[in-house]
């Protein structure tokens, strides 16, 4: 058994089964993966790929296992590498992260910034995406941090850290009714078309969850992925926008934007990496710089590394701090 041999079947598994485009990613020949392929699988004396013809059509059930173990070896090879670069070369590296546009748009701009000012000699990678297109990406390998608020079933292989708090706002125009409440509700709210996130998307399931807990039907019309979308949309009268807090920022002066924490539970932003993964210096600098209580040793408590000055985790959402 080869670790070549165990990154051919995991890259395979990861193009769909396409074996020649995984010969073009990692600049090889198709005949040469299919034949590591089958020499593995002599070996080991099973099928990891069912096939058809010449065609790889599943992944066995020995193969399902024997995938997620050539994961874990191949990230522990990852770790090894960093290992050593982190006595080499601390401080030069790159950054993979995939997370939501309003994460991307909103919350991480002041943490890149200080962060390649600390370290300019790691590259850093942002791919934006919804909850599940981010989960995909992990589950593709080479991505180091997840940033995600919804769907924690996604990301159940992933080690999820506690970020911040963060609320949401109504925009309308200037002139709306609901501009001029005193008091908002939320049945208020309900007599008007929605504009607002994809459902599963961005803190969605909490606005649903506030109007199913009042017996109320949002009435969404439009739903996007982008608080600028949603911005956009209301703008041209389509409805009232219900948008993180944080996006409300740089709103148009014919906007207003009206807090509704007091009617929508907040939604927790979490930042994760696959278990096993060796974080380097620079890695855990950028999760404190993006969330200040999650400092080093208490990173490592939560990993179960020794360490005298470790602190007590976050797990309260009563006790984690809000988003600016």
């Amino acid at each position: 058994m080869k670790l070549q041999q165990l990154r051919y079947i995991w890259e395979v598994a990861h193009h769909g089964l396409n074996v020649s485009a995984t010969a073009q990613s990692l600049y090889t020949s198709q005949p040469g993966i299919s034949k590591q392929i089958r020499m593995l699988e002599d070996e080991l004396g099973v099928q990891i790929f069912s096939r058809s013809g010449k065609h790889l059509i599943r992944v066995t059930p020995a193969g399902k296992e024997i995938l997620e173990m050539a994961g874990d070896i191949l990230r522990r090879v990852d770790g090894i590498k960093r290992l050593a670069d982190e006595y080499t070369n601390p401080d030069l590296g790159s950054l993979s992260i995939a997370t939501t546009h309003t994460q991307a748009r909103y919350a991480l701009p002041s943490v890149i910034k200080k962060f390649m000012n600390k370290y300019p000699r790691v590259s850093l990678e942002v791919h934006q995406g919804s909850p599940m297109q981010i989960a995909d990406k992990v589950e593709e390998g080479g991505l180091d941090f997840a940033i995600a608020t919804e769907a924690p079933e996604l990301f159940k292989d992933l080690i999820m850290l506690p970020c911040y708090r963060w609320s949401r706002s109504i925009i309308v125009p200037r002139s709306h009714a609901l501009a001029k409440l005193d008091a908002l509700k939320l049945e208020d709210i309900a007599k008007y078309p929605i504009v607002t996130y994809v459902f599963g998307f961005t803190g969605r399931s909490r606005l649903d969850k506030a109007f199913n807990r009042k017996k109320l039907v949002p009435n969404v019309v439009f739903a996007a992925t982008d608080s600028d979308v949603i911005k956009t949309y209301v703008k041209l009268g389509m409805g009232v926008g219900i948008i993180a807090s944080m996006a409300c920022q740089d709103i148009s002066a014919e906007l207003v934007s009206i807090d509704v924490s007091h009617l929508i539970e907040p939604s927790i932003t979490y930042i994760g990496f696959q278990k096993g993964t060796y974080l380097k210096s620079y890695m855990y600098e950028f999760i404190r710089l993006f969330a200040p209580h999650l400092t080093r040793p208490v990173i490592e408590e939560y990993l179960g590394i020794p360490n005298l000055e470790t602190r007590k985790i976050y797990f309260d959402i009563s006790e984690l701090p809000f988003s600016c």
